[in-house]
């Protein structure tokens, strides 16, 4: 058992002073305010919930700073993403992902949302463990000390009627069935939630739809949704329907589907998403990267969609940057100010994200809760001066100093305990870039 003594904590009503939380067995046994107890560890700053990055592609991570030497699309940026995965085998995957995470947690970041589809060998041939690639993930996750959610992807076609390329052969089981079968034959250890996605209404055609809803009813659902104008045209060309009415229309609108990006929705999507319970994870630092567009997320919150939070291709890892772009996002759309409060994008970046990845008992410092707590500094030349619940918007991922996850302490005083993070990261990504 250990207590840490917090100069100021974010509990359920907003940032208190002088916060004792007692810790055993990886959970809050006790919270309490007033002086430090006699041999409490103190956390200076403002101690947050531990942060969910409710969407990540951690193969991403090795794109940072190498696709801006030429104008593009998305789908240009595509065709260099598609190179690194055609580097990566379950070795290097495990190396790239290890560093990705350990970034992930200096920045606070206690739980990810994995969104993997890359399963197979470079021909589409499984490995030996069919799940190899999906290991690799869990071991990095275990080893940079964060929790994870491997959303197992479904991606069975390359566009909409359209072949899989030679790269995305490996993203690919053949069939619903035989994906369903390669997934539920994966076990998973304590550190892990399994969940599933379904890539997109382009890599996963209406007939398979429904099959995928069934088999995964009960678990964390996510997919990719009208990130691109591109999209929507063309499902509507097929089907007659966006993207959002052919999901209802297959019975994946619920409360367990989270909709990644949804950027471009009419108004009647927007009230299908809400008015089932439907999440919406927003990406708005790789939004912006790619030029996608800013998503409705105020209007989604209003119609009812629980909101959450993903650094996606990891052009920024940050959510302090994610969860403030809540606002600031809708500042340049509206041309006026004041449509997230603090609290609300704290929540975005903590309960609300862990819900969608399906650990019901993190995201804020109560009774009962994970112990995950994430400490920021309120004396950087960010931070300083800033009202103790501004902190959010003044600061950013390395005003972190101190998390702990399920009780374990994973960084302090700005280091990884267990990882030489930057020299991971340059290692692995020089491994696998061109």
């Amino acid at each position: 058992m250990v207590t840490y003594w917090a100069q100021w904590a974010w509990l359920e009503n907003g940032p208190t002073a002088q916060v004792a939380i007692e810790v055993e067995a990886g959970y809050i046994r006790a919270v309490a305010t007033g002086p430090k107890p006699e041999g409490a560890v103190e956390l200076s700053g403002l101690t947050l919930p531990g942060l969910a990055n409710a969407h990540s592609h951690a193969f991403h991570r090795a794109l940072r700073g190498r696709t801006h030497a030429e104008r593009g699309t998305f789908w240009t940026w595509r065709e260099r993403m598609y190179a690194v995965a055609d580097r990566l085998n379950p070795d290097s995957y495990y190396r790239l992902a290890r560093a990705a995470y350990a970034e992930m947690a200096l920045t606070g970041v206690t739980c990810v949302g994995e969104f993997h589809y890359l399963h197979h060998d470079l021909d589409g041939k499984r490995f030996a463990d069919p799940n190899a690639m999906g290991q690799a993930l869990i071991a990095a996750a275990a080893d940079a000390g964060v929790r994870l959610t491997l959303l197992d992807t479904l991606y069975l076609s390359g566009g909409f009627d359209q072949e899989l390329s030679a790269s995305q052969r490996r993203f690919s089981d053949g069939d619903v069935e035989s994906w369903w079968s390669r997934v539920a034959a994966l076990e998973v250890p304590e550190h892990v939630v399994l969940g599933a996605a379904a890539h997109s209404v382009r890599a996963v055609p209406a007939e398979a739809l429904e099959s995928f809803a069934e088999f995964t009813a009960d678990m964390p659902v996510h997919v990719h949704l009208s990130e691109q104008r591109a999209e929507n045209e063309a499902c509507r060309a097929l089907h007659g329907l966006t993207p959002t009415q052919l999901l209802a229309e297959h019975g994946l609108l619920r409360p367990n589907l989270t909709a990644v990006h949804a950027t471009h929705l009419s108004a009647n999507d927007i009230r299908l998403l809400g008015s089932t319970g439907s999440g919406v994870c927003l990406c708005p630092t790789t939004e912006r990267d790619l030029a996608d567009g800013i998503g409705p997320a105020r209007a989604l919150a209003d119609a009812g969609s629980p909101l959450s939070l993903g650094s996606d291709s990891h052009a920024i890892v940050d959510l302090f940057e994610e969860a403030r772009a809540l606002e600031m996002h809708e500042r340049l759309a509206s041309e006026q100010r004041g449509h997230f409060t603090p609290g609300q994008m704290l929540s975005a970046a903590t309960d609300a994200g862990h819900a969608a990845l399906g650990w019901d008992d993190a995201g804020c410092i109560e009774v009962g809760m994970r112990a995950d707590l994430v400490s920021v500094v309120t004396d950087s030349p960010r931070t300083a001066g800033a009202q103790i619940d501004g902190v959010l918007l003044a600061g950013n991922a390395a005003d972190v100093h101190h998390v702990v996850i399920d009780g374990r302490v994973v960084v302090s005083e700005g280091r990884h305990l267990d990882l030489d993070v930057g020299r991971e990261l340059a290692a692995a990504i020089g491994d696998v870039s061109s």
